[in-house]
Formats: structure tokens, C-alpha cells, sequence
């Protein structure tokens, strides 16, 4: 079928849900994508921070076709040597004691907020049940996740909210503190809001947030659906701020294409869950289990995971450079490969223009270019982005 079929197709039989791009993508290989005339394309957007180990990595491929061939799914109501071998290496290198498995990361949060509020509720009492989170972040579409988000133009027409959320700045500590309530059960961040615009915090304010937790007996959730497996340059983003949530939430790389979510935490807060509280049919199933350890195994085993550190490490310098020569760059920020560049100007209208230039990237708060390309990329294809980059951006000077 020729690209413009499939998308007047797309037109008249899904739900409008999304701003596509003109671009029918048919198959993709490494940091590469192909459209249906065979044209080729750099793919900085990663399935927005999933294809961590790029498209059709070999070793994933193999172990997603040896395990469809043996048991694709099966219910929760039985074991899987999948499904405990990799929350046995979840918890192996994190924090976490237990872990909970669906398919998504708005899923991963909505688990985390009803553990929570479980924990919170049958520890303290039904009068602590509030969730803080923080301007501009993003935690789902679903209704309580949507509720999470702190950002009301996302909210809108989907009233009423969930009720028990309350919302703080950002990286303002003070003002955190004092929207709290005795009836705060939990706070619940990205340790980078990634769709808020690359917006990171310093070490500093995140103590003082873990230590503020410690104090007033508050469960301490990080969503880590983006920063997670590695995009941070550490497999998880707490590990740069020197803290450990109580809760963490994990999916996009995880499965490095395939879908799937987790919902990490200490024994003390897993124990809230019992049969009967929480479930999820597809959770865990052994196909995207499989996916899952083979992205730990190339993470930790095969030297990817401080390959995507150094190449994060070349980006983050030539956006420096390209920072120093374009005004309309008011800065560039992030960690290991999530990084942004945020604009003076209307970012969208420069996506556009380096897909005519066969770069894919993506743009979010209507001002940040952000960059978020599988591991694998190499120096030379980053070279190919930070070119075209100063290709649209020198029209712009």
C-alpha cells in the first residue's frame, strides 16, 4: 500500500488522537528508519525514548522469536520463569524489594498511586490519601495519571479530576513543603520532567525532598517511564542525585519496543498489595518479559548501557557548541541522552524542517527541541543531527 493510502487511511478510520508528521515509516534497522519509497532517516526520537537499543536489534528479535515460539501469554493466576527472572534482576539492581508488572507507563503510575494510597490508608488511616506532584509534569492519560499531571491544558474536557492531588513548583523546595497537608500520603516526580522540557533539578532539592519524606513519614514516588533503563547515563535517574525513591515506576525502554511497565518498591509499601488489589491481564505476560531481559542483558552485560553514557556525553557538547553560536538558543540542558534545547522561538516549525532533512526529532512545550536517539547512535550520525541542527537554525540567526 502507497504511503499516502495508509494515510488517508489513517484519517478515516482512527481516532484523531495525534499530530502526526508526514512520514509512513516501514521498517527501521539501528539508529535508522525507512520510509515506504525506501528513503532513509535519522531517528533521534526513539519512539519517544523507547527503541533504546535502536530498531531491530538483533539479540531482540531472537529472544522475542524463541519465546513466541514456546508461550506467549498466559494468566497471572500461574508462574512464568520470564516474569520472575526479570523482577528478580529489577530488584537486583535497584532499590526496590518487590515489583508489579503491567504494560505501560501511565499504567506503571496508576499502579504506583493506588499502592500508595493503600500503604498510606492502611498504615496511617483513611485521612491520608493526598498525592503531590509537581507543575508540568506528565504521568499518563488515564484518569487518575491525567490527575497526576500537572498541566491543566492536558486536563481540559476531562472533568472532574480524580480528587486527592495537589500541585507544587518544581525544583522549589519551600513551596513543596508548604503544600503539604496531614493528609499527604505520598510525592510523586520525574527526577527530569522529560514532556515538561528537559527540566532538571540539582542534587540539592532532591535530598531535601527524599529527606522531607524521611521526616514526615511520606512515601517518596519517582516515575521514571522516561529516565529510566539508562537515558540518564546511569541505569536509573536516581542514581545521579545520590537518593532512593520508596516507589519507582518504569516502562518506554524497558521492553526496548515491546510493551511493557513496572512498578518497583520496598518490601514495607509492596506488602499494601495483596490478591484481589491490583492486577493486570497482559502484566508481565512471557513475551514482553523476554524482551525485557535481553535489554537488561545488553544495558548491563553488553556495555550498552556506558555506550548511550558516552555518546550523551558527545551530544551534550556539540549542543554546546551549537548553543554558543545561535541566539535564538536560550539553553540546553538534560542528562545522558535526554537533552533539550530550549528556544526563544516556536520549535515545531524546525521538526518539520529537519524531517525534510531526513532527521527525525521531536519538540515539547511548544519550545524545546528534544533528543532523546537509541544508545547505539554513533558520533558520526550525532554528527549528521548537531549538522542539520545548525542547517535550520542558521536560517533563524
Amino acid at each position: 500500500m502507497m504511503a499516502t493510502q495508509i494515510q488517508e487511511n489513517a484519517a478515516r478510520y482512527l481516532m484523531n488522537t495525534y499530530t502526526r508528521l508526514p512520514l509512513t515509516i516501514e521498517r527501521g534497522q539501528g539508529c535508522l528508519v525507512y520510509d515506504a519509497e525506501g528513503r532513509e532517516y535519522l531517528d533521534c526520537v526513539a519512539g519517544i525514548a523507547v527503541n533504546i537499543l535502536g530498531h531491530a536489534h538483533p539479540d531482540i528479535v531472537e529472544a522475542i522469536t524463541r519465546q513466541a515460539r514456546q508461550l506467549i501469554h498466559t494468566s497471572n493466576l500461574f508462574y512464568t520463569e520470564p516474569q520472575t527472572q526479570l523482577a528478580q534482576r529489577l530488584v537486583e539492581h535497584s532499590f526496590a524489594d518487590k515489583v508489579f508488572f503491567c504494560n505501560s507507563g501511565a499504567e506503571a503510575n496508576e499502579a504506583a498511586i493506588k499502592l500508595a494510597r493503600r500503604y498510606a490508608t492502611t498504615t496511617f488511616g483513611p485521612n491520608r490519601f493526598e498525592i503531590l506532584t509537581m507543575q508540568q509534569s506528565f504521568h499518563g492519560r488515564t484518569l487518575a495519571s491525567l490527575t497526576a499531571t500537572g498541566q491543566p491544558a492536558l486536563q481540559e474536557g476531562f472533568g472532574p479530576m480524580v480528587p486527592g492531588f495537589r500541585y507544587a513548583p518544581f525544583k522549589d523546595f519551600d513551596a513543596l513543603e508548604a503544600t503539604l497537608t496531614p493528609q499527604t500520603a505520598a510525592i510523586m516526580l520525574e527526577p527530569i520532567q522529560a514532556e515538561g522540557g528537559v527540566i532538571v533539578p540539582d542534587a540539592d532539592y532532591m535530598r531535601k525532598v527524599r529527606k522531607l519524606c524521611d521526616e514526615r513519614q511520606i512515601l517518596l514516588i519517582f516515575d521514571e517511564v522516561q529516565t529510566g533503563m539508562g537515558r540518564t547515563g546511569t541505569l536509573f535517574a536516581y542514581e545521579q542525585f545520590g537518593i532512593q525513591p520508596d516507589i519507582m515506576t518504569l516502562a518506554k525502554g524497558l521492553g526496548g519496543g515491546v510493551p511493557i511497565g513496572a512498578c518497583l518498591a520496598i518490601d514495607t509499601v509492596a506488602a499494601a498489595f495483596q490478591p484481589g488489589t491490583h492486577a493486570s491481564t497482559f502484566g508481565g505476560n512471557p513475551l514482553a518479559c523476554a524482551a525485557a531481559l535481553k535489554v537488561l542483558d545488553l544495558l548491563l552485560d553488553g556495555r550498552k548501557l556506558e555506550q548511550g553514557r558516552l555518546a550523551g556525553e558527545y551530544l551534550a557538547k556539540g549542543l554546546a557548541t551549537l548553543a554558543e553560536k545561535f541566539s535564538c538558543i536560550r539553553e540546553t540542558r538534560g542528562m545522558g541522552l535526554l537533552r533539550g534545547l530550549e528556544l526563544s522561538i516556536d520549535g515545531k516549525p524546525l521538526v518539520m524542517e529537519c524531517l525534510e532533512r531526513r532527521v527525525l526529532i521531536n519538540c515539547t512545550m511548544g519550545h524545546v527541541l528534544r533528543f532523546v536517539p537509541p544508545f547505539i547512535i554513533s558520533h558520526q550520525q550525532i554528527d549528521r543531527l548537531l549538522t542539520v541542527l545548525s542547517d535550520v537554525l542558521s536560517r533563524r540567526k
